[in-house]
Parts: C-alpha cells; structure tokens; sequence
C-alpha cells in the first residue's frame, strides 16, 4: 500500500489549486473583468473532472497510509458531484448578477463545498471523513448568508447553521464513541473490530445510534427534518441548489462509508433504525407538501420524501445475515439518489429562469399559465415533476421500481405497500403543478429570461431524465459494478 500516492487525490489537489486561482482572480483582477469569474469556475472543474475520468477502470487506489481510496463507487459520485457542481453554477449566474451576487466568494465557496463532498465521497478514515463534512458544512453556511440584506436569508442562514452544529456533534460524538469502543478510525478496521469479542458492544451500539442520528440530520430525514423547509424557502434559491444537490450525493456516500463499509456488523440495528426514518420521512414529507403553497417549501417536503426511498434502499441490504441481495439494494439507493440530484437540479433551474430583478418565483401560483409564456419550459418542468412523482416513462419510476423492488426481496413487503400509498399521496401535489402550468390563465405576463447556457444546460437535464427512464441499464449497471467491487474487497 502506497503511504503517500498523491496521483491518486489529484482531482481534490487539482480542485483545491484551481479554486484558490479563482479566489485569487477575483482579488487581483480590476473590477471589469470580474464578470467572467462564474466561466473561470467552470473551467477550473475541468481538471478535477478530468482527473477523476481518468480514475475510471483503474481498480481500487489508497493513499495518506489508506485514510484515503478511490474506487469504482468514489470515481462515479464524484463524476455525479462535479457534474451537478457545474449545472448549479451555470443555472445561477443570471440569478446571482440581478441580485448583486455574481462575486468571486460565491464561485469559490461552491467549489470549496465539491471538494467537502469528494473528500467525504473517498474517505477510508473517520476522521478524514469528518473533515470533509464540515469543509463542505462551513462552505454551504456562508453560502445561505450571503444576502445580509435579507431577514429571511438571515434567518435561514442561522437556522442551517445552528442546527447544521448539533447534526456534526451527534456525528463527531459516535464517531469517538466508535474509536472509545474499536481503538480504530480506519472505517475497515472498525468493520473487523466490531465482530471481536474484545470490542465493547454497548458502547458501539450506542456509538451507531449517534452516528444515524447525524446522518438523518444531513439526510433531512424526519424527525431531523426541521431545518430543511426553512433553509429551502429563506436561501437564495441559487445557494437552495447548492444545498439540495449535490450534498445528498455525498450524504449517501459517508451512509455507506459507515454503516455498509464500517459497521456492517451492526446491520441489524441500523437497518431498524434507518426503517423508522424511512417511514416517518415517506408519511410528513409527502402529507405535508401537500399544505404548501410556496412552490420551494413544497419541494423541500417532497425532499424529505425523496430522502425516505434512498433509506429504503440502504435498510434492505442485510437479511436475516444473509448479504445476497445487498449489492441490488444498495445500488438501488444509489441510483435513486443520483435521479433525485438530476431532477432537483433541473426543478431548481427552471426557478431560477423563470425569476428576474425584484421578483422571486416561488410561489405556485407564479408557475399559472407556464405552457401559454414558453411550452418548451412548461414541458420541461412536467417532464421533471412526473420523474418525482414516479410516473413512467421518466427516470423516476425506474429509481422508485427497483427500489420497491429491493424491499420486498427483503421480505418486507408491508413496507414496499406503504412507500406505493405515500407515493400515491405525493402524485397529488407533484400533478397539482402541472395542473397549475397547462389548465390556469396566466398572471404573469413577462418574458422569461435565462441566457443560452442555462437553457441549453435544462434542455439536455430534462433530457436525460427522460432518457434514462426509458434506457437505465448503463447508469444502473455501473452503479452495481461499484457496489459490488467493495462488497467483494
């Protein structure tokens, strides 16, 4: 094993030079060439996207002494992150220059919460992992309180923050707990520890349960939910993106570092725990967005939903002690999160066009008469609502099938029936949308704006939703491929 293997980590090192070169753009550069700062972001997530491309078919890298790997499951969320990184940057721009946003700190914070997330996505090492967390935590913060002119971004921002503190407490508190009881961070070694008879049992249970509880909170999993409608209306909803998007790729991948790679062991408890959350997510996010009439509320409950079928996946991996449907379970879950990334990104962007100086479109009521001020928009967003709503033949309905279909594998088939009610209960608000878009006289009569880059960029974002419920295979063949390459290391 290499100690050091710095090839391995070079799309963070890359990312990290190249964020701080925007950083640096943005002091040094006369205050007329700033306006170029959001391309100079895009182009410095190239080379991590690059580097990470090149990671691809290369088997399993560690490096720091194995405190860090890169593998098939690391390579293809990092991809996703970088991906979706890129699509928020380009959906805001006109957003954040009518609101006095379009500066250098926007760009690189964005940038600096990727490379939160990457670190997060290849961490071998609690602690490593940790960090990761709160690089991208503390980036996310300054993020939601940036427009200090707005009491209710303030207010949001205060909300994410305080309680974004309690969630990496309970976190940090099991992972000390877990080390108190193993003598170990390596998240492997964890794993072998927990099965000898030397290990203290109560202190990892109790270590585990810390560590679900942490996890719900960065999930937005009920009952840590309560900061995710509040941060989710009072953000601006160029940062809303940054926080709904590719965080719950990174959120998914620190899951699986822990309780799949880590505490594996304790299946049996943390699958139970992760039911309880599932079923409560699945019920209050989708029977209270149904009372919502702030179209970012709504989709922050349809959010908390969203967040029960990816738990789902992850509860039904271990029967009875049998692992032979965990790699379908797992990679169920991981690619119903990458489908909700996708569709959040494109639901976010069509906001974001549809908002101009002095007007936000955030209530449901500004989306009436959508198809009579642009059909291709009003499809679009359809397209998008119909892939949350589970409805055939968008990405969607796949990610919910197979999901639904690792549950009753499971054996838990009473489960399966409640996420297909709860699911029947979401159709309702997702449906009252396009209702809202194709059958409401219009209130609003002005040009949608949005440049060519965020247009083209939705286009080809509906398209792949569209494209990957009819053709899933690739997508949902590499997420296997990953899956079973750690569960056979």
């Amino acid at each position: 094993m290499d100690k050091l293997n710095l090839l391995a980590a070079l799309p963070e090192i890359s990312l990290l030079i190249a964020a701080v070169v925007v950083l640096l753009a943005d002091a040094l550069l006369p205050e007329g060439r700033r306006t170029a700062i959001d391309r100079l972001a895009l182009l410095a997530l190239f080379f991590p996207f690059a580097a990470t491309l090149a990671q691809l078919g290369t088997g399993t890298q560690t490096a720091f002494n194995g405190m860090y790997v890169a593998d098939a499951f690391s390579t293809m969320l990092k991809l996703c992150s970088q991906v979706a990184i890129a699509a928020t940057i380009i959906y805001a721009r006109g957003y954040v220059i009518e609101r006095g946003m379009h500066k250098g700190e926007f760009y690189t914070l964005a940038l600096f919460t990727l490379l939160g997330q990457m670190v997060m996505i290849s961490s071998a090492n609690l602690l490593v992992l940790y960090m990761g967390l709160e690089m991208m935590s503390l980036s996310l913060y300054a993020l939601a309180a940036m427009r200090r002119d707005s009491p209710l971004s303030s207010e949001a921002a205060m909300k994410y923050f305080v309680l974004g503190a309690i969630a990496s407490g309970f976190l940090l508190y099991g992972i000390s707990m877990i080390y108190g009881g193993t003598g170990n961070l390596d998240i492997r070694a964890v794993a072998r520890a927990f099965g000898e008879a030397q290990s203290n049992k109560t202190v990892l249970v109790f270590g585990t349960v810390f560590i679900v509880a942490g996890l719900g909170f960065k999930f937005g999993a009920v009952p840590f939910h309560m900061w995710v409608p509040d941060v989710y209306h009072g953000t601006p909803t160029a940062v809303t993106l940054l926080i709904a998007g590719a965080p719950k790729i990174a959120a998914f991948a620190i899951a699986f570092r822990l309780l799949v790679e880590g505490l594996l062991p304790a299946a049996g408890d943390w699958q139970q725990m992760l039911i309880i959350l599932a079923v409560l997510s699945l019920g209050v996010g989708n029977i209270v967005a149904i009372a919502q009439s702030n179209f970012k509320r709504m989709l922050a409950y349809s959010t908390i939903s969203q967040v029960g079928f990816v738990l789902l996946g992850l509860s039904a991996g271990v029967v009875g002690g049998n692992m032979n449907s965990a790699a379908a379970a797992y990679s169920a879950s991981m690619f119903y999160v990458i489908i909700y990334v996708l569709t959040t990104l494109g639901t976010f962007g069509v906001i974001q066009l549809l908002t101009r100086k002095g007007f936000e479109a955030e209530d449901i009521t500004d989306l009436r008469g959508l198809n009579r001020r642009s059909p291709w928009l009003a499809f679009v967003l359809l397209i998008l609502m119909f892939s949350l709503a589970g409805i055939p033949p968008t990405a969607g309905f796949f990610a919910k099938l197979i999901v639904l279909q690792a549950v009753v594998n499971a054996g838990q088939v009473w489960l399966a029936v409640f996420a297909v009610m709860m699911s029947l209960v979401g159709a309702f608000y997702y449906l009252r949308i396009v209702k809202v878009m194709y059958f409401d006289e219009p209130t609003d009569t002005a040009v949608i704006g949005g440049g060519q880059g965020a247009r083209a960029t939705l286009a080809i974002n509906g398209a792949l939703v569209l494209l990957i419920g009819l053709i899933p295979g690739p997508l949902m063949n590499a997420c296997i491929d990953a899956i079973r390459q750690i569960l056979g290391s």
